[in-house]
């Protein structure tokens, strides 16, 4: 992919929303809408003929070694939000996505000691706050980082969720070589296609409902998004993290419930498209 994708920059969530909309009525790809119960669905497992240099969504496959409330580890908003975004990402850019015999977008689950996980051009993670890395995933992903490859990261909810996550990937990427730091507001990555002015904090649709379109899903110890970047050497981020929010949920749930698309969903493609095509350039 190259920078032409990338040029025109888009503000303003009205104007996404109409964009989206008429994606929608002239794509002859399918959004996925997700039940209003967890999906139970096994991983489709990547495969060497899955990458022929399209975009392909990857999810990263790890084991959880504590529970978070509303999560479900590895599989949390899958396979619904892989397939959602996919589609959005070939309407709203130039992006090539590989399509499957259904014309539906190709996604796939990589384990993270997986040769394959090299052909990923993104890594995407969701409830990071519960798992717990082997040796041989700590080795392979500080390979993965340090030959090109790039993880996004997303809801996971508070304290007790980010010291798990920081500690775990303080063992892929030493903190003392490899900080992590808060992404500023004028960083290239939020600003690639969309102009976005800061990272929204979403809560999952259904404690939305719940809760009358509360949107912090631990009270006071989730109050604040945290949008944060590890970077190598050059200044190259290879770590995307958004704490305290779930933005995989404007993509998973966007045709469940009106209105949580028209509040959520244009802010949450903005930083996902952003974050991609950010990962795809550097």
């Amino acid at each position: 992919m190259t920078r032409r994708c990338v040029r025109r920059r888009l503000a303003g969530g009205a104007m996404l929303a109409g964009a989206l909309a008429i994606a929608t009525i002239a794509s002859a790809q399918r959004i996925m809408i997700a039940p209003g119960r967890v999906m139970r669905v096994p991983p489709k497992w990547a495969k060497a003929e899955d990458f022929d240099g399209s975009f392909i969504y990857c999810r990263g496959f790890y084991q959880s070694v504590r529970r978070e409330a509303g999560g479900t580890g590895w599989a949390t908003d899958y396979p619904a939000a892989d397939n959602n975004f996919s589609v959005r990402l070939m309407e709203l850019t130039t992006t090539h996505i590989q399509l499957d015999s259904e014309r539906q977008p190709n996604t796939v689950v990589v384990r993270l000691t997986d040769p394959l996980l090299y052909k990923c051009p993104i890594l995407f993670m969701e409830d990071t706050g519960t798992l717990g890395f082997t040796r041989s995933e700590v080795e392979n992903l500080r390979n993965y980082f340090l030959k090109g490859g790039f993880l996004y990261v997303d809801d996971f909810w508070g304290s007790r969720a980010w010291e798990q996550w920081e500690n775990e990937i303080g063992r892929v990427l030493p903190p003392a070589e490899f900080p992590i730091f808060d992404i500023p507001r004028d960083h290239p990555i939020l600003h690639m296609l969309y102009d976005v002015k800061a990272v929204p904090q979403v809560s999952a649709i259904s404690f939305w409902q719940r809760n009358n379109g509360s949107t912090s899903e631990r009270g006071a110890d989730s109050a604040q998004v945290n949008f944060r970047g590890i970077a190598d050497d050059r200044h190259r981020l290879m770590v995307v993290m958004t704490h305290n929010t779930d933005i995989a949920d404007t993509w998973e749930r966007e045709g469940e419930d009106k209105e949580y698309f028209r509040t959520f969903s244009p802010a949450g493609y903005a930083v996902g498209v952003n974050i991609v095509l950010y990962a795809m350039t550097h």
